[in-house]
């Protein structure tokens, strides 16, 4: 550990919050079924203590230092949620967002010692669900995993909006319990938590202009901290998921002062 850093204020704060029990009528409930978390970090006290704490809350984790360790764990082991450092040895945390992006949907929470807004931007950008900056308290980095497994609880068991199986429109098919789409070709391409459910926002209310706070409450709940940028990376990721041009987009339109629209006339 790097004398100093972040991670040695966020240890501290770790071993302070594990002194005291956890009341039943804390706030912040345990979930009824364990939650399994996979932590990627390089810090290896951090790691311990950051599990230590998680299990009072019924979330069970396993730790790694590194990328590899993550594909290993990754593929004997099934997680709810991925805790995932920025600064790793080797492959950073952006890199590993970007890797598994590419292939699942499994809830990413990103931590930073760094503090610069990019960062957590470009984190964003690439499919991370939430972004915590060290040191944080730990409750709260708690009460952001229930949210995001919530959220994802949600959009899978939906009430009277739950998706149908499959939707078509404008050449595409989604396939809305593995959260990915079908281009015309039989491409697959998956899609983040936010991804579905900010496309799922624009399906319900086709050619209708969405403002900018009704998408980013859709599409990441009130968890996460609105700045300017964040819908419009958002929707500029799901744009280049539907080959849709950002400089002439045919779908996903810009309603300048106000919004998007999502111009689809057909959606079965």
């Amino acid at each position: 550990m790097r004398p100093g850093s972040r991670d040695d204020t966020l240890s501290s704060t770790l071993r302070k919050w594990s002194l005291p029990p956890v009341h039943a009528s804390s706030a912040l409930e345990p979930r009824p079924r364990t939650t399994r978390a996979l932590i990627v970090d390089d810090n290896q006290e951090l790691r311990g203590l950051l599990g230590d704490y998680l299990i009072r809350f019924n979330i069970d984790s396993e730790a790694v230092g590194d990328g590899t360790g993550m594909r290993r764990a990754m593929a004997q082991a099934h997680f709810d949620v991925i805790i995932l450092d920025l600064m790793l040895p080797g492959e950073d945390g952006l890199c590993l967002c970007r890797e598994l992006r590419a292939s699942s949907a499994i809830p990413i929470l990103m931590l930073t010692a760094r503090c610069e807004p990019t960062d957590r931007i470009i984190g964003l950008e690439l499919g991370a669900d939430d972004y915590m900056a060290k040191p944080f308290e730990p409750r709260e980095l708690v009460a952001r995993i229930q949210s995001i497994l919530r959220r994802v609880r949600d959009g899978r068991e939906g009430g009277r909006d739950e998706p149908p199986s499959l939707l078509h429109f404008s050449g595409w098919t989604l396939h809305c319990a593995l959260r990915q789409l079908q281009s015309a070709s039989g491409l697959l391409v998956p899609l983040s938590n936010a991804e579905f459910r900010l496309l799922w926002a624009f399906i319900e209310r086709p050619r209708r202009v969405l403002s900018r706070e009704l998408l980013l409450d859709a599409a990441r709940g009130r968890s996460i901290e609105a700045f300017d940028r964040s819908i419009d990376l958002l929707v500029s990721r799901l744009r280049q998921k539907l080959d849709d041009n950002p400089r002439n987009p045919s779908l996903i339109k810009t309603v300048r002062g106000e919004g998007y629209l999502f111009d689809v006339a057909e959606i079965h």
